[in-house]
């Protein structure tokens, strides 16, 4: 085997048992997601919505997924990380088995919109289960392979969907209930609960940083004393806005661009799109891994803003592929150190609510992109879309290197004290 990629997989090599087990967990998962990626073309071609109802119906599924994942993360502070993945997993699974079997235009978009707010709250409670059993030093490589994981899975689902997507819709919901509950099975079995609630021990890898030490109060109370953290939340919902629009604008435009062929050509690109993470993660996560992740997020933004702003000009699809790979690699390096950030900054018996509260920030720019990206889709033009998303993914890149400099301010004095 190649002696420099021996040094760049060493480093996962030493990961704790419970972060093997979620990555096998979300490959399963990840292969079934077939909802979230063609939900905008669902609702439009399938149901019969216009661009402009539809991104109002995608705002409130992402404002209910928002809110559940707020739920989900106090849950999980409360009775365990592991708890909480399994029970909401398994019940999120059964709206999408009765989804698969309805014909309900109304009943189907409730469910599709309840569905969504059950299943999301597992995600602070994985995020804290990562951080509970990881150090600062091995953050970067958990999250990047719990990362690369969900893409491994992704690079097969999307495909497998675009094909089955104009004659077997019921099957898209059907495969993404089954895949759930099969990913459930080995963290059942597997993964070591890393809160005891009965004795109030948070089980931690190493030793614990001055802003991860245990605090009491309220969750607001214990959030807005990290200026860095809610600085980064509300930049984060500029850079929401920006990506959710690879799930909204992109597969609409696709559409207008080849007509019938849309579907299967957006599913290629999101094959693309997870064939990018997957060869290129490892490298990318070692190449940047000893920056700032502030930094890191920072240069995501100039890569956002030349993916999607080169759309503005694609006609033909070779162009399509390569705005993918540009915006890949910024989602890349912005997905991974994003979590990075957060757990540095979170407190030990915070951490799911933090992750939670992050998340319901992210919330808000995913649920404005396609509310107002149909309205500007309405008034302005599609094509349009993708030079107004180039200015704010530079405006985010500029705002967060402002808040590296506020974080050298901010650490200063903390160690000042």
């Amino acid at each position: 085997m190649n002696i420099k990629f021996v040094k760049f997989i060493e480093p996962y090599k030493k990961l704790p048992r419970n972060v093997y087990i979620l990555f096998f967990a979300n490959v399963i998962n990840s292969a079934g997601n077939f909802i979230y990626p063609f939900l905008a073309m669902f609702l439009t071609i399938k149901l019969g919505y216009s661009e402009y109802f539809a991104g109002v119906v995608l705002t409130v599924v992402i404002i209910a997924e928002s809110v559940g994942k707020l739920i989900g993360g106090k849950l999980s502070d409360l009775f365990g990380r592991k708890i909480v993945i399994i029970i909401l997993s398994f019940i999120g699974s059964f709206f999408y088995l009765a989804i698969a079997f309805l014909n309900n235009q109304i009943l189907v978009t409730f469910l599709i919109i309840f569905g969504g707010f059950i299943k999301s709250g597992a995600f602070p409670a994985i995020n804290a289960l990562i951080i509970d059993s990881t150090t600062r030093k091995s953050r970067n490589d958990a999250f990047s392979l719990i990362y690369l994981a969900q893409n491994l899975g992704f690079a097969v689902g999307p495909l497998t969907a675009g094909f089955l997507f104009l004659n077997y819709i019921q099957l898209i919901f059907l495969i993404d209930a089954i895949t759930t509950i099969i990913a459930v099975i080995p963290i059942i079995i597997f993964v070591k609960e890393s809160l005891h609630v009965k004795t109030g021990i948070y089980l931690t890898k190493g030793n614990v940083p001055i802003n991860e030490k245990p605090q009491s109060g309220s969750t607001i109370r214990v959030f807005f004393k990290r200026p860095v953290l809610y600085g980064f939340a509300l930049i984060s919902i500029i850079f929401s806005f920006v990506y959710v629009q690879s799930t909204f604008s992109l597969p609409i435009y696709l559409e207008e661009i080849f007509k019938e062929s849309g579907p299967k050509l957006y599913g290629i690109l999101m094959t693309v799109n997870a064939v990018i993470v997957i060869i290129m993660t490892i490298f990318i996560i070692s190449a940047i891994k000893k920056n700032n992740p502030i930094l890191n997020i920072s240069v995501a933004g100039i890569l956002f803003a030349a993916g999607f702003g080169m759309l503005f000009y694609s006609k033909i699809f070779i162009l399509f592929i390569i705005s993918t790979i540009i915006w890949t690699i910024g989602e890349i390096i912005s997905s991974v150190s994003s979590n990075v950030l957060v757990a540095n900054y979170s407190p030990i018996t915070h951490r799911g609510r933090f992750n939670a509260i992050i998340y319901f920030i992210n919330g808000i720019g995913f649920s404005l992109g396609p509310l107002f990206a149909g309205l500007f889709i309405k008034y302005i033009g599609l094509k349009n879309v993708w030079t107004l998303i180039f200015f704010l993914s530079i405006f985010a890149s500029i705002l967060m290197l402002l808040l590296f400099y506020l974080e050298k301010y901010y650490n200063y004095n903390l160690n000042s004290k």
